[in-house]
C-alpha cells in the first residue's frame, strides 16, 4: 500500500458527519475511466445472469461477485476510500459481505407504498444484548449509475435511526416513515453507512437502470455472510488485501490477531502510529 493513500483518511469533519448521521457521502470517489469501466464489467456480469435465467424485468441481486473481474477486486483495498474505513473500525478489519444490484426500470407507474425498511445483520439485531446495537460492520455503496434524482431505485435512509433499535412504519402501508429521505447520487459516488442505520431499496420507476455495487467490511471475527470464495485471490494479492479477502493464520487470530494476521497493523504502525493502537 503507498503511503500516498492518507491524504484520503478520514477526518473530523467525517467521523463526526457518519458518527451522527450514520451515513457520509463521498462524491468523485471514481474516475469518470473507473466507472465506465466498471460498467461495461457489470452489464457482461448482468447479461450473463439473464443468460442464465434470471428474468431481465426484475432487480438482479448477486453476492459473491468479486472473483468475476480484477476491477471489482481493485475496490477491496481501494485507495481513497479504504483508509476512511479503517478510521471509522479500525484495523482487525476485513470484507465479510459484497453484492452487486442491477435494478432496471419497473415499467410500473409510481405509487406511494411503504418500502422495505431494515436494518443490516439479521438475527444480530435480535440476538445481541445492548442498546443501542452495536456498529460491527458498515458499507460502502460505489454508484455507477445515476441517481441523482428521486425515482430511480433510489437508496432511501433515515439520517441519525443507527442509534434506534425500532422502527415505526406507517401502520395503513402508505408513505415512509418519518425522517426517510432519498439517497442522490451522481456516478462516481462512494456512499458509506452504518449497518444500523434504517434504509430500504426502492422502486426503479425511471427509464434509468440503476447499478450500484456494495462493500461490506466488518471485523474479523465476524463471519462471511455469504459464499465469499475470494480465496482464488490471495495468492496474487498483496498482505493488506489478503488480510480484506479474509485470510488468516489460523482461527484464533481472528480474535487475538498476530502481526501476520493483520498486515494492516504493521503498516499503520509505521505510516501513521496513532492508527495503529
Amino acid at each position: 500500500m503507498d503511503a500516498s493513500c492518507l491524504a484520503h483518511r478520514l477526518t473530523e469533519q467525517e467521523r463526526q458527519q457518519f458518527n451522527e448521521a450514520g451515513f457520509l457521502q463521498i462524491e468523485n470517489a471514481l474516475s469518470p475511466a473507473q466507472i465506465a469501466a466498471l460498467t461495461e464489467v457489470t452489464d457482461r456480469t448482468y447479461e450473463a445472469k439473464v443468460q442464465q435465467g434470471h428474468d431481465p424485468h426484475t432487480a438482479l441481486f448477486y453476492p459473491n461477485f468479486l472473483p468475476d473481474s480484477d476491477l471489482f477486486a481493485d475496490l477491496v483495498d481501494y485507495a481513497p476510500i479504504l483508509p476512511k474505513v479503517w478510521g471509522i473500525l479500525g484495523w482487525n478489519i476485513y470484507l465479510y459481505h459484497a453484492h452487486l444490484i442491477v435494478t432496471p426500470p419497473s415499467g410500473k407507474p409510481q405509487d406511494n407504498k411503504t418500502f422495505g425498511w431494515h436494518q443490516d445483520s439479521g438475527r444480530v439485531n435480535a440476538e445481541i444484548e445492548s442498546h443501542p446495537r452495536p456498529r460491527l460492520s458498515l458499507k460502502v455503496a460505489y454508484f455507477l449509475s445515476d441517481t441523482s434524482e428521486p425515482g430511480r431505485g433510489n437508496f432511501w435512509i433515515i439520517p441519525g435511526s443507527h442509534l434506534c433499535d425500532t422502527l415505526e412504519r406507517p401502520a395503513d402501508g402508505v408513505g415512509q416513515p418519518e425522517g426517510a429521505i432519498p439517497v442522490l447520487a451522481k456516478p462516481g459516488t462512494a456512499v458509506f453507512f452504518d449497518r444500523r442505520l434504517w434504509h430500504t431499496a426502492s422502486p426503479n420507476w425511471s427509464n434509468i437502470t440503476r447499478k450500484i455495487l456494495f462493500y461490506g467490511y466488518g471485523y474479523r471475527w465476524i463471519r462471511t455472510k455469504d459464499d465469499m470464495t475470494v480465496q482464488s485471490l490471495w495468492e496474487r494479492s498483496d498482505p493488506i488485501r489478503r488480510q480484506m479477502l479474509g485470510w488468516g493464520v489460523n482461527c484464533n487470530g481472528h480474535f487475538s490477531p498476530s502481526d501476520e494476521d493483520v498486515p494492516l497493523r504493521v503498516w499503520l504502525r509505521e505510516h501513521s502510529p496513532e492508527e495503529a493502537k
